[in-house]
C-alpha cells in the first residue's frame, strides 16, 4: 500500500521512510507490535496535511 501511494502522490524516496517511521510511532502508541495498514494510512494523511500547510 505504501509503495503504491508514494508513487501515485509523487512523494520523494525519503518520504517513504519518514511515513514508515510515523506509522511505527502510531503503532507504538496503540500498543501494537506490528505496523498495520491503518497506521500507514494515518501517517500518509499526516504527510499530506504537512505538504498543504508548507
Amino acid at each position: 500500500m505504501l509503495e503504491m501511494v508514494t508513487k501515485r502522490l509523487g512523494f520523494p524516496a525519503w518520504a517513504y521512510t519518514r511515513i514508515l517511521k510515523v506509522a511505527r510511532t502510531i503503532a507504538n502508541l496503540e500498543g501494537t507490535e506490528s505496523i498495520r495498514e491503518q497506521h500507514i494510512a494515518v501517517a500518509i494523511q499526516y504527510r499530506s496535511l504537512a505538504r498543504k500547510t508548507v
